[in-house]
């Protein structure tokens, strides 16, 4: 993340449900009272997942709250939104999707530049077993970077 980055939302559970194989940048369609609440920092990514359909790619079960001051034209706060990404870079995703039989996960929404954007990862899904491998190394590190410094 660059300095002129900021973070409007974060999907946590993505890095403990799924093994990130590949990160990319993608634009998003959004109307003027989803930008305004988007950045006020009222978006959700729980639970959402992106698909290619077509040669386009979307944005599936984000939640964007409804702008508090917006009114009878404010937005449905979880329609599928438009992915804004070269056809080159879709059609890999789409081989990658199908082939691999990986999933498109968005990690987060951030603001870059006056733009808000969407970062994307090719993702393979963790079984429960690999979960449980990773909160004990977690652990373990933890334990032991505790060790360490009481040591100093």
């Amino acid at each position: 993340m660059s300095e002129f980055e900021k973070d409007l939302a974060r999907n946590r559970k993505a890095w403990h449900n799924y093994h990130i194989v590949e990160r990319f940048e993608a634009g998003i369609v959004l109307t003027g009272t989803e930008v305004k609440s988007a950045r006020a920092g009222k978006v959700t990514l729980k639970d959402s997942y992106a698909r290619v359909r077509g040669e386009e790619l979307w944005l599936m079960n984000v939640h964007i709250s409804p702008y508090s001051h917006g009114n009878v034209h404010n937005h449905e706060p979880e329609r599928d939104r438009k992915l804004l990404m070269h056809k080159r870079q879709i059609h890999k995703l789409m081989g990658e999707t199908i082939r691999g039989g990986l999933t498109l996960v968005p990690l987060r929404v951030y603001l870059k530049g006056g733009r808000i954007k969407v970062e994307l990862a090719l993702a393979k899904g963790k079984k429960q077993h690999d979960k449980r491998d990773a909160k004990r190394a977690q652990q373990l590190d933890r334990e032991a970077e505790a060790a360490m410094s009481r040591k100093r």
